[in-house]
């Protein structure tokens, strides 16, 4: 183990050593990562995080220990459908079969045996498509199979202390029929959240009433015939399985004290678990899939490599951040930053582009142009196509394309994209005012003279951000900022953009003067 592995204060890393904790309390050589599904959507952008970040923690665990792990993808199938999804064909066909598991409904979609085989498929790809290293669990596999059967007894005969554990968080309409073990109707196949009459211990079974027709029924709760009600359930499987680390949203924070107080009362101690902030839209609002006003991984995608989507699932997860259109640009560059950074790096455990390619430096994964730099100039150039950009790349680096930068060539892409939806709509320049109009002469006028002079070792777009500099400091903006508001506002339209010396570096200088002139003549004929 390395001495920049111990020392490495990466949050991944810090999760790992509470882990190894854990296992050597235990005296366990093999750690269980697991991550949960509920199967009755399809996966989607909190999927990726989840999986992503147990993925990091997993990998941090095996460099720190050198033990072996597992990470397990459970789907909570057997789960009965509350609702009908609203992106699904055959709405009609499912609102016949509410209540039921997932596995025991006919899949909308005509491909598989039921909705939940389908979704679980959905589910499967959806990981293998992000390279995630995992195997794939079906709660009805798990229940029909009979690996869950001693430890559904086991809950059996902690029936009444888990009782007393969840009745005090529920409303006393809930209290009234509340047991853990849910039986399965065995004529409907409903999921029946009854009052339990009887636990059978001895038996192994249930003794419940139909509200409906008054039938009394006596259900086995192994093999199926019965499932858990879902913190028991979550609990039961941390309990069978001996998981080590879970994480969870911090809406499941009660959840997760209370799965860990039935673990307990089942004789064992919870995982490690880790709870993660939810993501905000754009107004700081809390995301949610009924409202739809988050950003789905397919609009991310859309717009940005996967890279910038783990750079942005990466930062602080126990902070609240924003989700939305906007935080794309700077997720994409902090991750060509931190990936350009990584092979020289004193501390690689501490750079997230690490922990993103799995502990190794990958090849033409970086940019020699950030994504900002490439929306700046798509938004001045109207740029409807990559060959536009593309053009300008060449001519800033020789030699530069598809096959020689591919990671730059998917930028390009969703430059064009993004710009095309976000940025050519909301572009708004502003009038300058008589301080920035002598600035803006005096850039243009230095630019003619050839006023950068380049020093040894500095790259033309340091020389010219030098010259920016300059010219902001001979004129009166307080503070400086101000001056390079004026550039992107003025110029380009935008509120913000990259240094602007790489944009001249980019653009070109000729241009560049061409702009400012061609601005500033706009300006003086609309006043």
């Amino acid at each position: 183990m390395s001495e920049n592995i111990v020392q490495s204060q990466s949050w991944p890393f810090r999760e790992a050593e509470r882990i190894a904790a854990r296992l050597k309390a235990k005296g366990k050589t093999e750690a269980l990562f697991e991550t949960g599904y509920g199967p009755s959507g399809l996966p989607h952008i909190g999927t990726f995080g989840e999986v992503a970040r147990t993925s990091w923690v997993r990998k941090a665990f095996t460099d720190l220990t050198g033990l072996p792990s597992r990470l397990l993808a459970f789907s909570d199938d057997m789960d009965g459908l509350r609702k009908v999804p609203d992106n699904v064909p055959n709405k009609e066909m499912l609102r016949q079969h509410l209540g039921k598991p997932l596995t025991r409904i006919p899949d909308p979609f005509g491909k598989f045996e039921s909705f939940g085989a389908h979704n679980n498929n959905m589910l499967q790809e959806f990981l293998r498509a992000f390279g995630f290293e995992f195997e794939f669990a079906s709660a009805t596999d798990y229940y029909a199979s009979g690996r869950f059967d001693a430890a559904l007894l086991h809950v059996a005969r902690h029936h009444d202390e888990i009782v007393r554990i969840i009745l005090p968080t529920l409303g006393a309409e809930r209290k009234a029929t509340y047991s853990p073990i849910l039986p399965i109707h065995p004529r409907t196949g409903v999921v029946m959240q009854v009052p339990i009459d009887r636990v059978d211990v001895d038996h192994g079974t249930v003794f419940w009433t139909d509200p409906e027709t008054g039938t009394k029924f006596e259900t086995s709760i192994t093999g199926g015939s019965a499932k858990l009600q879902w913190k028991a359930d979550w609990a039961m499987r941390w309990y069978a399985l001996d998981v080590d680390y879970e994480m969870s949203g911090k809406d499941l924070i009660d959840s997760v004290k209370l799965s860990s107080s039935i673990v307990r009362a089942l004789g064992k101690e919870p995982p490690v678990t880790l709870t993660y902030e939810l993501f905000l839209d754009d107004k700081g609002q809390k995301i949610s899939k009924s409202k739809g006003n988050g950003l789905s991984i397919e609009q991310w995608l859309t717009y940005a490599p996967k890279e910038s989507l783990a750079q942005f699932m990466y930062h602080a997860p126990q902070r609240a951040k924003r989700l939305f259109f906007d935080v794309i640009p700077r997720a994409t560059d902090d991750y060509i930053n931190n990936v350009q950074a990584l092979p020289t790096a004193e501390k690689p455990h501490e750079n997230p582009a690490w922990h993103i390619h799995g502990g190794v430096s990958p090849e033409h994964a970086g940019s020699p142009i950030g994504f900002t730099m490439l929306l700046n100039l798509a938004s001045v150039i109207n740029a409807d196509s990559p060959d536009m950009l593309w053009g300008f790349i060449r001519a800033y680096a020789p030699g530069a394309n598809a096959e020689s930068y591919p990671f730059l060539a998917q930028l390009v892409h969703h430059a064009v994209a993004y710009n095309r939806d976000f940025v050519a709509p909301t572009k708004q320049h502003r009038a300058p005012s008589e301080v920035e109009k002598g600035a803006l002469l005096d850039l243009a006028e230095s630019l003619k003279a050839g006023e950068q002079a380049q020093y040894p070792g500095e790259t033309p777009a340091e020389t010219l951000q030098n010259l920016v500099y300059a010219i902001g400091k001979r004129h009166p903006f307080a503070p400086l900022k101000a001056w390079f508001d004026c550039l992107y506002q003025v110029l380009l339209g935008t509120h913000e953009g990259p240094r602007f010396g790489g944009f001249i570096a980019l653009y070109g200088v000729e241009r560049t003067i061409a702009l400012v002139e061609d601005t500033l003549k706009r300006w003086e004929a609309a006043a």
